[in-house]
């Protein structure tokens, strides 16, 4: 049986979700479509949000004959045949429209591959649709690009996905044989990160999984339904463990004579040395951070050493850099920055990035407003202008929160006062 992902691919405009910028009332690809005038396009969007799929609709709906090359497998030779063959239909589809050739992943053809098509594409022999996940002003060639309109599709909303569940549900033949309650859907929504055929393969894969008639779709079940498992660890002796543990917590307390003592337990043991380094250097970087940006220099250079001169002699720069590491002062603020900018990514989802911080090295970003806005901070006194540059829905979002009990976040923390105000009162 196919997956249910191609079960669920639409066959009409009507079925289709998402994408309103192009296919809703009134937009380009649907007046395209209802003139039956389609011209050259390439379609640019992240994974599964529905780039083959309107091909095929385009193709169905005019009624013409609809050609695939996956620019993953193939060659000249086959652009060559599939040109020959459009050619000699196209006098059979007259007022329909011209033959469609569709190359998925087109951003993957070569030169040559590209100039092939440029002749077909410019005495309308075929009506080339290119499907990429690449930015086209870089991967595809400009004689081609200047034939071809580019249509930029977005990663599917919270209200798209939503419907795309619900008529997965209701209307599939295998699913709506069965009981499927949707008790908890961010983790749904959050793993797909937008990808409408993601989105469908977990919904596939917690129901297969439940096993019975009636499926209770919460956060846990999918988390279970997709996790991988972890590799067995090594657990004989507690050197991994307690003593690594407690290695570890004698730093971050500021025990350097705690801190020695483990060192000096794991050492005497056989503990694999460059194994004690690694986790200095994940040390430095979390629980000194900011406070003393040296911690992370002397731990990676400690890692260094260790790795050209071995031991025994390793176990001294292992020493000093366990009790310079567990002298110093400590702030997690970096290390608890990005974990609470990772959780807020999990739950927002990849949200646009403004349109003026995006480069616009070629015309067809220009057109569409990438840069324009853009204040180059060294143009401005002290180096500094106050712009946008966090996408709109997340422009208040704080993440990093300066812990000036040590002298060098206090000396960050004001400056980033006088830039921003009141957003680093606290």
């Amino acid at each position: 049986m196919q997956p249910l992902a191609e079960r669920m691919r639409p066959k009409t405009l009507d079925e289709y979700i998402g994408q309103e910028h192009l296919v809703g009332p009134g937009a380009v690809i649907r007046r395209m479509i209802e003139q039956r005038r389609v011209s050259s396009f390439i379609l640019w969007g992240p994974p599964g949000v529905g780039k083959t799929t309107l091909a095929n609709i385009i193709a169905r709906t005019l009624e013409v004959p609809f050609y695939t090359l996956s620019a993953v497998t193939s060659g000249v030779k086959d652009v060559r045949e599939v040109i020959d063959k459009a050619r000699s239909h196209s006098g059979l589809f007259a007022g329909k429209g011209n033959p469609i050739l569709f190359i998925d992943e087109i951003h993957r053809f070569s030169k040559s591959q590209q100039d092939s098509l440029l002749g077909a594409v410019e005495q309308g022999i075929v009506t080339l649709i290119g499907a990429t996940t690449e930015n086209p002003s870089f991967e595809v060639i400009r004689p081609l690009l200047s034939r071809c309109q580019v249509y930029v599709l977005k990663s599917l909303d919270k209200d798209s996905l939503l419907r795309l569940l619900d008529s997965a549900i209701h209307k599939d033949l295998v699913l709506k044989e069965k009981e499927i309650l949707l008790k908890e859907i961010n983790a749904l929504l959050r793993q797909s990160g937008g990808d409408a055929r993601k989105l469908l393969n977990i919904l596939e894969l917690v129901v297969e999984q439940s096993g019975g008639e009636k499926v209770v779709v919460t956060d846990a079940s999918v988390l279970e339904a997709i996790q991988q498992n972890p590799l067995a660890y090594d657990k004989d002796g507690e050197m991994h463990y307690d003593v690594i543990s407690a290695f570890i917590k004698s730093i971050r307390g500021s025990d350097p004579d705690a801190a020695l003592y483990y060192l000096a337990r794991m050492i005497e043991a056989g503990e694999d040395p460059v194994f004690i380094a690694r986790r200095l250097v994940i040390l430095a970087a979390e629980d000194v951070g900011l406070a003393n940006p040296n911690g992370l220099l002397l731990a990676n250079a400690c890692f260094d050493t260790l790795t050209k001169i071995g031991m025994p002699e390793g176990r001294i720069p292992l020493a000093e850099a366990t009790v310079y590491l567990a002298t110093s002062p400590k702030s997690n603020s970096a290390y608890l920055g990005v974990d609470g900018a990772l959780a807020y990514v999990r739950q927002t989802g990849n949200l646009p990035v403004p349109l003026h911080l995006r480069n616009a090295p070629t015309k067809l970003m220009e057109e569409l407003g990438y840069h324009d806005g853009y204040k180059y901070a060294h143009d401005f006194p002290d180096h500094f202008v106050r712009q946008q540059f966090l996408p709109d829905e997340a422009q208040d979002a704080r993440f990093w929160h300066p812990q000036p009990h040590t002298a060098q976040e206090a000396r960050l923390q004001e400056r980033m006062r006088q830039c921003w105000g009141d957003r680093f009162e606290s």
